[in-house]
């Protein structure tokens, strides 16, 4: 751990940290070979899986439609998302080291930050797509259009762009006097603050701002569009119909669980040190596994996914043979 001394006008001795340390792996260090394979695995699917969804949706005319060009945002999105985390803890491993620097730990949450009120966003555009195509089916082409989908594209990434350099400014310059230890695989707003031993109530509050405009309103829209949408699938006479229908949001309600499920667990519940390390394990779970898990989501419960993955899986064995 690496510290520089500096005098405080208070006339204490404290000293401000350069560095953190990560303890998300601490418990399994014992296990570092397997883990290893088990995070580079994940990172390889995750990066394969999600380029092959943007790959047939880019090929496949038929899936260029608004819900497959925000399917597309959200398998970039998981890629940004695992290329934060999985390659410093990959190299943590191979060097026996849980230290990152401040400034890696601050680019961390700015990137940690973007990617998470985007994923908000998307989810939300995504819900509002499924409500009209199902509630409003006559009316899905002239309201759902083409540079709609832009701009709630755009609409994501700018307030992304926006809320974690709001974010990451107001972090950077908190002061840390020595406790530096992050019980996280990467590093993020909250556990920073926790950490900082002066007055954090702007903060505090801005986070609570972020996580209810981005976080909270972004659920309870999705939650009252599946109100609205359940409604309406209720009310399709035959069996056939009302299966097909709910097919259709299936992944998404599937993600949407996960998503939110891993989120609420680790800033919404009240913490204690027995939960600690469950607490540690979702986070696990919140930033390697649910992009991983997100193409697999998509692609097995819908047919035209699966079709499209396996033209271009072809037409790249096909290429390949030919080279």
């Amino acid at each position: 751990m690496s510290l520089d001394s500096s005098n405080k006008d208070d006339g204490h001795n404290k000293t401000s940290v350069n560095e953190f340390i990560l303890l998300g792996l601490l418990h399994l260090s014992n296990f570092k070979s397997i883990l290893f394979v088990i995070f580079f695995t994940i990172f390889l699917m995750t990066m394969v899986g999600n380029s092959l969804i943007i790959t047939a949706i880019r090929m496949d005319p038929y899936l260029h439609t608004p819900m497959y060009f925000f399917l597309a945002n959200l398998s970039i999105l998981e890629m940004c998302y695992t290329s934060i985390t999985l390659p410093n803890v990959l190299l943590d491993i191979l060097q026996s080291s849980t230290v990152i620097s401040f400034m890696g730990c601050m680019v961390q949450v700015c990137l940690f930050t973007l990617c998470a009120t985007v994923e908000c966003i998307l989810l939300a555009a995504m819900a509002c797509d499924r409500y009209v195509a199902i509630c409003r089916p006559l009316h899905y082409t002239s309201i759902i259009n083409k540079m709609v989908c832009i701009n709630l594209a755009l609409f994501a990434w700018a307030n992304g762009v926006f809320n974690s350099t709001v974010q990451t400014i107001l972090t950077s310059r908190l002061p840390f006097c020595g406790a530096n230890s992050i019980d996280r695989l990467y590093c993020e707003v909250q556990p920073l603050i926790r950490l900082s031993c002066a007055d954090t109530q702007l903060n505090d509050i801005l986070a609570t701002i972020s996580a209810a405009v981005f976080g909270v309103s972004c659920l309870v829209f999705i939650l009252t569009s599946y109100v609205f949408i359940i409604s309406a699938i209720l009310k399709i006479p035959s069996r056939e119909g009302r299966r097909k229908a709910f097919s259709t949001c299936a992944s998404h309600i599937t993600v949407v669980i996960l998503y939110y499920g891993a989120l609420i667990f680790m800033y919404l519940l009240p913490k204690s040190s027995t939960s600690q390390k469950l607490d540690t394990a979702v986070s696990m779970i919140y930033s390697t596994l649910t992009p991983v898990l997100n193409p697999i989501i998509y692609s097995l419960r819908n047919q035209q996914v699966k079709e499209a993955l396996k033209k271009t899986m072809k037409g790249n064995l096909c290429a390949s043979w030919a080279v």
